[in-house]
């Protein structure tokens, strides 16, 4: 069963407050008004301006050669793990990470890639004992060890860029080519304090995602080196990822970066005052990271703290047990935001 089939609340008509994820985000009156006026052309002939631009602009971000807009931060990684490696191929990766525990098997079911999982450090990285014992001999028995795949933030955790490379040096002295999941790496910039080429740089690909914070209705884009995006490229097309006249999505994209990056702070320190507000009401654990927080009730009733949010208008994703995870994003009012906070404390009253 999804994790997102027993939402309190998810159909209430009145909501004030969608905490579940910020890919809930949509596009305000400014973007919508990009998107309507965007130029457009058949992508898949490389004929669309607004597409063309979008891509060679997160690629100068990004300090890499060039960009891929795909659909979806799955099949952007999806993509990126076929580029890197071939059938028989190993990616060495989290256990808990995206690649790993929430998309579908993907790169095993339609690339015969074999993903080892190694267990998640509490700041979000890997230890680099384990990436160095995870790689495998040249023998005949054993893949061939090719990409380490690491992710930024990971749970909202803005993974720093010494641990980074703390990662990395074990992969690049064993030849191994390293990915970067960066659903919200712009998250993991501003709680930083870099830029997307600081973390970017130590990657030979890195996947970033427009529709969660940043507030694109659909997208991410795969940036990296020339052969290997031309490589993408095509392997964008073979698992259905050609769009043509996207000129309107990526419009979006470039309104995202212009307007909704900075403001990125708000959400971190909205998601601190959530933080805050929970520890003094005492009834349960709480830890936070960036824009989440998440929030264990001590009484382990999610699900009757979900009920009892949404009928104040606040929707949650507490239908399951253990942490619930709440997430701040730009669709926040303060209306919505002062309705979360009234809501908790009446609620543990």
């Amino acid at each position: 069963m999804s994790q997102y089939t027993q939402t309190p609340g998810a159909q209430h008509n009145q909501v004030l407050c969608d905490l579940r994820s910020d890919t809930v985000t949509r596009p305000d009156a400014g973007m919508r008004a990009a998107m309507a006026e965007a130029e457009v052309g058949d992508d898949v002939y490389g004929e669309d301006p607004s597409l063309n631009r979008l891509e060679a602009s997160i690629a100068e971000r990004a300090g890499k050669e060039a960009a891929l807009f795909l659909p979806t931060g799955t099949q952007s990684n999806l993509v990126a793990m076929l580029a890197h490696c071939g059938r028989g191929e190993e990616v060495i990766t989290g256990r808990d990470y995206h690649v790993y525990k929430y998309e579908a098997g993907g790169a095993s079911a339609l690339g015969g890639i074999i993903l080892d999982p190694l267990k998640v450090s509490a700041d979000g990285g890997l230890e680099p004992a384990d990436i160095t014992a995870a790689v495998k001999e040249d023998d005949s028995h054993h893949p061939i060890s090719r990409l380490l795949s690491l992710e930024n933030t990971h749970n909202g955790k803005a993974v720093s860029l010494a641990r980074l490379d703390a990662c990395i040096v074990p992969a690049r002295e064993a030849g191994l080519s390293v990915h970067l999941d960066g659903a919200r790496v712009f998250n993991a910039v501003t709680e930083l304090g870099c830029d997307l080429a600081e973390i970017a740089k130590r990657f030979d690909s890195v996947s970033i995602c427009l529709s969660k914070g940043l507030g694109a209705p659909v997208g991410s884009v795969l940036v990296g080196p020339k052969d290997l995006i031309a490589r993408a490229r095509r392997l964008r097309k073979m698992v259905g990822g050609g769009m043509r006249q996207a000129g309107v999505l990526a419009a979006a994209g470039l309104y995202a970066l212009d307007h909704n990056v900075t403001r990125l702070a708000e959400d971190h320190a909205r998601a601190a005052t959530l933080a805050e507000t929970l520890r003094a009401l005492g009834a349960g654990a709480v830890d936070h990271n960036t824009n989440m927080v998440f929030f264990t009730p001590a009484d382990g009733d999610n699900a009757a703290l979900g009920v009892a949010l949404a009928k104040a208008g606040v929707v949650l994703s507490a239908g399951g047990t253990g942490a619930i995870r709440m997430v701040l994003h730009k669709d926040v009012t303060s209306e919505g935001f002062d309705a979360t906070l009234a809501a908790l404390k009446s609620y543990y009253s």
